[in-house]
This record gives C-alpha cells, sequence and structure tokens, in this order.
C-alpha cells in the first residue's frame, strides 16, 4: 500500500465514462482488490452503461486504479478530475454493481448513441450571458442551495430521477430552442443531455467536465460562479481552484449549511439547521444532543493523550 503523498495531501478522483461494460459484474473483483491493495477509499459503481465515482488515496495510488480502469480499451478515454485534502475524506472503500452509473429511471437513455454538445470551461461564460439560453442546474435542491450559476434555474428536484418530471412539466421543445445543463462532475447534466435529444429539444449543451472542471479552469475573477460547490464527501463544498470551502453537514438532516446559516433562527450546534428545526421530534434533539456530548468527550480525551 503507497502512502499518502510526502506533502501530507490525499488525491480525491473524481470520474465517469460511459462505455457498453456487458461485462461489468467482472470487472468488480479485480478493481476491488487493486483499491484495497493501493489503500484507496470512495465509492465506484459500476453498470452495463459505464464506470462512476470518486476515490481517494496516495498519488501512486490514485495512478494504479486510473491505469487499470484506462487499459480497458473500451474505458481508454476516461476522463478525471483532481482535488486535494489533507485528510481522507471518505471513510471506506465500496465497489458497487448497479442498474445505471447514474440513476435517471428512464430506459434506452444511452449517452454513447446521443448526447448535446459538450462546452469547455473556457466557453461557458459566453454561452450562459446568450440570452436566448436557459441554464438548467441539474443537481437536488440541498446542492444549489448552498451555490450554483448565477442566472441558472433551480428545478428544485429531490432526486436525478425528478428530472424528466421537471422536463415533461417545465420545458418545451418548441420554446425553449437553446438549453444549457451543468452538474458536479458531468455525468448528470451528459445523461440528461441525452434524455433531452430524445425528447425533441435540438440544441442542448452541457459544461464538459462539470462544475469541478470549470473551478479548476476559469479564474475566480471571471467566473460566474457564486457560493460553494456541493461534493458527496467530508469536505462539503469545494470553491475555485477546487480549495475546500467552510460548508458544513447539518447533524440533524445532513444538508450543507453555510456560515449564514449558522446566524438564522432555528440553527443549533450539532443539533439542526433552518431547515430542519422545526421538524424533529423531541427524541430526535435529544439523541443529537447527547451525540454532540459524545464527540465533545471523545476529542477532550483525544486531545489530553497527546499531551
Amino acid at each position: 500500500m503507497h502512502e499518502v503523498n510526502a506533502s501530507g495531501e490525499f488525491v480525491v478522483a473524481a470520474l465517469y465514462h460511459f462505455a457498453r461494460l456487458d461485462d461489468f459484474r467482472d470487472l468488480q473483483a479485480p478493481l476491488l482488490a487493486l483499491c484495497e491493495r493501493e489503500g484507496i477509499r470512495g465509492t465506484l459503481l459500476l453498470a452495463q452503461e459505464g464506470v462512476n465515482g470518486t476515490i481517494s488515496g496516495s498519488r501512486l495510488g490514485i495512478d494504479a486504479v486510473l491505469g487499470w480502469l484506462r487499459a480497458d480499451p473500451r474505458l481508454q478515454a476516461l476522463e478525471h478530475k483532481e482535488s486535494f485534502s489533507d485528510r481522507h475524506p471518505f471513510v471506506r472503500l465500496k465497489i458497487k454493481l448497479k442498474k445505471e452509473i447514474v440513476t435517471l429511471g428512464v430506459p434506452f437513455v444511452d449517452p454513447t448513441a446521443v448526447v448535446g454538445t459538450y462546452v469547455a470551461p473556457s466557453e461557458w461564460n459566453a454561452l450562459i450571458q446568450d440570452p436566448d439560453v436557459i441554464v438548467i442546474d441539474t443537481r437536488n435542491d440541498y446542492e444549489v442551495a448552498i451555490g450554483t450559476f448565477e442566472g441558472a434555474i433551480d428545478p428544485h428536484t429531490q432526486t436525478f430521477r425528478q428530472f424528466p418530471q421537471y422536463v415533461a412539466g417545465q420545458l418545451d421543445p418548441a420554446k425553449h430552442k437553446k438549453v444549457a445543463m451543468f452538474c458536479t462532475g458531468g455525468i448528470r447534466c451528459e445523461k440528461a443531455s441525452s434524455y433531452m435529444r430524445q425528447q425533441g429539444f435540438a440544441e442542448v449543451y452541457h459544461l464538459k467536465g462539470g462544475i469541478l472542471k470549470y473551478l479548476e479552469e476559469v479564474p475566480a475573477e471571471e467566473s460566474l460562479w457564486r457560493g460553494e460547490c456541493f461534493v458527496f464527501d467530508e469536505r462539503v463544498g469545494v470553491t475555485h481552484g477546487l480549495a475546500e470551502g467552510v460548508a458544513e453537514l447539518c447533524y440533524g438532516c445532513r444538508r450543507a449549511i453555510t456560515p449564514e446559516d449558522k446566524l438564522a433562527p432555528g440553527y443549533e450546534d450539532g443539533i439542526s439547521c433552518p431547515a430542519c428545526h422545526d421538524s424533529l421530534s423531541d427524541d430526535q434533539r435529544a439523541r443529537f444532543a447527547e451525540r454532540k456530548l459524545q464527540k465533545r468527550l471523545a476529542a477532550e480525551r483525544s486531545a489530553g493523550l497527546r499531551k
């Protein structure tokens, strides 16, 4: 197993690739063995339509996994995005077999057959500032809550499965001639673009590499991004340059909370945030308060042992 980088940083790699993997079940065991040997944590999903996930580990460990995946000719063009953390942002490793690598819930949507137009981060600003283009955030509402692109529409979906319902109820191919979409790493908006092309939308665009690639490549002073980008690990949110943000997770509902949320009515440290305060039962509040106490006592014991 490779040790973490000399700088003390863990490499965090977000990756996905749509490809026909009829033998995806056979890939699970050797991929799991490799990741365990390299000390990798995080989650990778395998399905007939491809691979998707985010993992963390040492530089050599991450390179070993990426090399193994790209050695398969079907995954040779797999792209990934990297950021860095001073700690393992994942607790454990999971290699899962799934029906879809990102769940839209609509059969016969195949991004390898039909897909929208990829837009590079360097060209994204010009596209979304076009008055004829509607810009749609394909992420879930709790992700949008801490950051999105200026002028983007929030469909208020709680899962990606609800996106087709939003399209059916709110969008019209005859009226909405140009549609631009984005998501965290590019996978949801790519699959959404395939779905919308099938529904008759002629000009559909999606951000190549997603928000993460945009934040990595576009200078902050030129950016149209506002807030933080929610990520599904202990960092919670990242900002320009993929630096870790200030958002935290609410212990009550696991939604992201900002410094502004902490000043709002309903916020109780370690118990609730404004979004869940009124929905928690007395029993839940008591359990969360006890958990908060036990965490504090554990931290104090740990600090005492280090003295």
